[in-house]
């Protein structure tokens, strides 16, 4: 049952900036960059990055956690963590010119769902194994539900 649980948080933190976009296109959607530029020339993060998707993240994960027992102060560190990772990937992808929204097997994956783990290890009551667990089937379901969503019209890109 953890498993299915803290399954169910990361798809609400890196879930929901995809549904909030699907619903309300590009209104709202602010760059968290602000399009300014790093030392390199290229932008921090990307337009896909915005600060709508992290607040509704935020909110809505942090809601989640209250309904399957776990606080609002977990729920919101939980996506804060995971959106963390995200952007970590985001930052990295683009010193390797590797486009917005683009595949990078691992790199898309790894950071987002191990940064909530490690940062809510006491408050999820996690052990090692369970923890790998989850990171795997994260792992290789992120990959299927990218390619479904796609298929859904909800993704812009099947990954």
């Amino acid at each position: 049952m953890l498993t299915i649980k803290v399954l169910f948080l990361l798809l609400l933190a890196n879930g929901t900036p995809v549904i909030v976009k699907k619903l309300l296109g590009s209104r709202l959607a602010f760059p968290l960059d602000g399009g300014k530029k790093f030392v390199d020339g290229r932008v921090f993060f990307g337009h896909s990055k915005t600060v709508r998707g992290i607040i509704s993240s935020v909110l809505v994960t942090s809601v989640g956690a209250v309904l399957i027992g776990y606080s609002i102060q977990t729920g919101a560190l939980f996506a804060t963590a995971s959106l963390s990772g995200d952007l970590v990937s985001s930052f990295i992808k683009r010193r390797l010119n590797i486009p917005p929204s683009s595949r990078a097997l691992g790199l898309d994956q790894l950071p987002e769902s191990i940064l909530p783990l490690l940062f809510c290890w006491q408050a999820l009551d996690l052990d090692m194994p369970t923890a790998m667990t989850i990171v795997l089937i994260f792992f290789w379901g992120e990959l299927v539900l990218s390619l479904i969503l796609f298929r859904l019209n909800i993704r812009d890109h099947p990954y």
